[in-house]
């Protein structure tokens, strides 16, 4: 007897082991804490008491199913639909295994059961392959759903919650013949449709996540298209004020130069040249030789300065016209958006952004460089936002936006200095 229940155990723990990995792929935001492991205790425990010390298995699987998910959602506070999705995938998974290692040991092996104590058990090699099969599948759900993270909304839950509850009739069939000793539990008919609905759970779920991950693209592209086009629109809008600013710059600048050379009294003539050298400052903006680029670096370098941050830019973008307005927003709008986002987390005096942009022989280069916090070791990103649907969306955006011109655009950071190049053919005009 002793076997069985050392065989009992380890197959327990297993199915809790399946629990605790299911749950947290449909709930990624659940933490590694000590807390988060009573869930998985209840179903342990709840299982083991049931099993061995209270012989009628009618409702032993819905209140252990019951019981953990009150458990993961008082303990956890995950969405509901999410929970019980991994329990469900879980619980499939389960019945899938236990029904091939049932027809495979009843083609190889003369008897499946063994009587002990009086007791109905399966023969140890039934329970080693059952386990094997458990492990394999665990896996394969485990690297799927990390591969197509995320949850699952409830019109798929109700549509994979079909083939659950099929596949739950038909395991619930054998198990309580099984357990009542009858001569016929094994039936194969059931245990091959239990296969086939699992298989079929399997395929709509693969269905659902790659519809449920297309949709959240779908979205995605939206947001990027809307973010980059209120981006142009802001810097059109700019470029046209900066119109009128150099219109009235220079008619101001000449009737300065009359006020101070005047015959007007000599606060008149102070007053006129503390002005002249007020809006002289005007002169003092970067010029790249690209009208739209101009009017961004204009505006990112005066957010710089609002936030102490040095900022230089050695541009020269003379004869560079293959780039259209929308894409020079979008590499270097963002690009120095990133590198003044990572300076604010910085002591003042590590407060340095360089931009460098020209042609280089065949290409056009662009390099944006900043001081950055050493923790901070992501390669893809600038940013740590809480929002992780939007993280990110600046370097995707410079990347799409670089490969439109056969271009690339990398991204390193060591010894504290993170580095954004990206580089575009000149042949491409």
């Amino acid at each position: 007897m002793w076997v069985y229940q050392i065989l009992d155990v380890v197959g327990t723990l297993l199915e809790t082991l399946g629990i605790y990995v299911l749950v947290k792929a449909y709930c990624p935001n659940i933490k590694n804490k000590l807390v988060n492991l009573i869930p998985p205790a209840v179903f342990f425990v709840t299982t083991y008491i049931w099993t061995w010390f209270i012989e009628d298995v009618t409702f032993r699987l819905p209140v252990v199913l019951i019981l953990t998910f009150l458990a993961y959602k008082i303990v956890t506070k995950q969405a509901a639909v999410n929970i019980i999705a991994g329990i469900m995938t879980q619980q499939v998974y389960l019945v899938a295994a236990n029904a091939l290692a049932e027809t495979i040991s009843s083609r190889t092996l003369s008897e499946m059961t063994v009587m002990v104590e009086g007791r109905q058990f399966l023969r140890p090699q039934v329970y080693i392959l059952y386990f094997l099969l458990q492990i394999a599948f665990m896996l394969f759900f485990h690297y799927f759903m990390k591969k197509h993270s995320g949850g699952i909304d409830k019109k798929s839950l109700l549509a994979i919650s079909i083939s659950f509850f099929i596949i739950e009739v038909l395991a619930q069939t054998i198990t309580i013949a099984f357990h009542e000793g009858r001569a016929d539990w094994f039936n194969l008919n059931i245990e091959l449709a239990a296969i086939v609905v699992a298989m079929l759970f399997v395929i709509l779920l693969v269905y659902i996540k790659n519809y449920l991950y297309l949709r959240e693209q779908e979205q995605r592209d939206k947001m990027q298209i809307a973010q980059l086009q209120q981006q142009y629109a802001y810097y059109q809008d700019k470029q046209r004020d900066e119109e009128r600013i150099r219109s009235i710059y220079h008619d101001m600048k000449n009737h300065l130069l009359v006020l101070e050379g005047s015959q007007g009294t000599d606060e008149t003539r102070k007053m006129a040249q503390e002005l002249r050298s007020q809006i002289a400052d005007y002169e003092n903006y970067i010029h790249t030789g690209n009208s739209f680029l101009d009017i961004i670096i204009r505006d990112k370098a005066e957010k710089a300065r609002e936030k102490h941050i040095d900022f230089s830019a050695l541009i020269d973008f003379n004869g560079v016209d293959f780039i259209e307005p929308l894409d020079i927003s979008t590499l270097f709008g963002n690009g120095i958006d990133n590198a003044i986002e990572a300076s604010e987390k910085l002591p003042e005096e590590q407060r340095v952004i360089l931009v460098k942009a020209g042609k280089v022989q065949d290409f056009v280069s662009i390099l944006i460089e900043n001081n950055c916090v050493q923790a901070d070791r992501s390669s893809d990103s600038r940013t740590t936002k809480a929002d992780k649907f939007l993280h990110g969306f600046g370097i995707s955006n410079m990347k799409k936006a670089a490969e439109k011109y056969s271009g690339t655009c990398t991204t390193t950071q060591e010894n504290g200095k993170f580095t954004l190049k990206i580089l575009l053919p000149v042949s491409n005009k």
